[in-house]
């Protein structure tokens, strides 16, 4: 399957980049170069909306953790949506989890800039901190700090 990548803006300062297929060793150079443009254009606050991907591959966590410090190098971050299950476990099982801000919609995304102080309730990840909101061990998120994913 081949990939396909489109992009717009969610919200002023808020690029979003809408992956479908697959993200693997051949089709995660594209998604490089687009990751590289954007903060090129000086696009620092990102948005991967993962929920066309049908397949990740070690190469295109790379290519994600390699934009992420790319961004952040500007002071912005890129946020991921993703609500699949086999994609969610490979965050969680490679602790990229903890790395990446994940939430169930674009639009959570965008929200959870727009009130920094209240992260919606499906944002799982990056803040990762004991006691965040979705971070494992916070009120109602069914999981133990310690526990092994």
């Amino acid at each position: 399957m081949d990939l396909v990548l489109n992009e717009y803006s969610a919200a002023p300062g808020r690029t979003v980049i809408a992956v479908n297929g697959e993200i693997d060793v051949y089709t995660a150079p594209r998604l490089r170069e687009m990751l590289i443009r954007l903060v090129d254009e000086e696009k620092y606050h990102l948005i991967v909306d993962m929920e066309g991907v049908e397949f990740l591959d070690s190469t295109g966590l790379g290519v994600l953790v390699g934009g992420l410090k790319r961004v952040r190098s500007h002071d912005g971050g890129i946020d991921l949506v993703c609500t699949q299950g086999r994609i969610l476990r490979i965050f969680r099982i490679t602790g990229l989890s903890k790395v990446f801000n994940i939430f169930d919609s674009v639009d959570q995304a965008v929200a959870s800039h727009a009130h920094p102080d209240s992260r919606p309730a499906g944002a799982a990840g990056a803040a990762g901190a004991p006691g965040a909101p979705g971070a494992p061990g916070a009120p109602g998120s069914g999981e133990a700090a310690d526990s092994p994913e």
